[in-house]
């Protein structure tokens, strides 16, 4: 069986998050760094893997599968593992990685672009995104104060997704102090086993 190939960038959270789940999973795979700034994501061999330009892309035999909410679903599916165990488990879910990406994702994303400069916005949009990330993180505050997951006792990629978002809060500027149960959380998420920090998971080159 040819092992997974991930293509993305270190500084990246979708791409981190196909990592971490497949760490979490124990599933070796191949790294293929993309160089954003070079514009390694424009050009044709890329976009012959991923037709949006975009990271991460995760590639498995014939498949070429881009989006991490997607990426998360399907590795969730092939090995068996951090999907949810009955239909119900699986469809809330899902409805943690919708979530996650329209309320959480770019809000936490965009203020970290702005402080660490690569992109410009005045202090106005900057409190917006800090203060839509921060309506979020009191939905997720309150659903974690019943469970130690998001869905079920067990991780699943909705964990996945979610701290692949609030791993990166500090960096924008936004603090988790408030939100006891989430750093709760987060702390159990470090503890499963084959878990890894973005910088662990990601290098900055090519790695088999």
């Amino acid at each position: 069986m040819s092992k997974i190939t991930l293509y993305g960038i270190w500084l990246s959270g979708p791409t981190y998050k196909a990592g971490l789940a497949l760490s979490l999973m124990g599933q070796p795979f191949a790294y293929k760094h993309i160089d954003l700034r070079a514009g390694a994501h424009k050009q044709p061999d890329y976009l012959a893997i991923n037709r949006f330009g975009q990271v991460p892309a995760l590639v498995d035999g014939d498949l070429k599968l881009c989006q991490s909410g997607s990426i998360l679903l399907y590795l969730a599916d092939k090995f068996g593992k951090m999907g949810g165990k009955t239909a119900e488990e699986k469809a809330r879910v899902r409805e943690w990685l919708f979530w996650e990406y329209d309320r959480l994702a770019s809000n936490v994303y965009r203020p970290r672009a702005i402080k660490r400069g690569f992109m410009k916005a005045d202090d106005n949009v900057y409190q917006l995104y800090t203060g839509l990330a921060n309506d979020a993180l009191k939905v997720l505050e309150s659903a974690l104060g019943t469970s130690s997951f998001l869905v079920g006792d067990e991780a699943t990629v909705a964990d996945v997704a979610v701290y692949g978002d609030v791993a990166y809060a500090d960096e924008g500027g936004i603090d988790l102090g408030p939100y006891a149960n989430i750093k709760a959380w987060m702390a159990r998420v470090e503890k499963l086993p084959g878990f890894k920090k973005y910088e662990d998971v990601l290098p900055k080159q090519d790695a088999a």
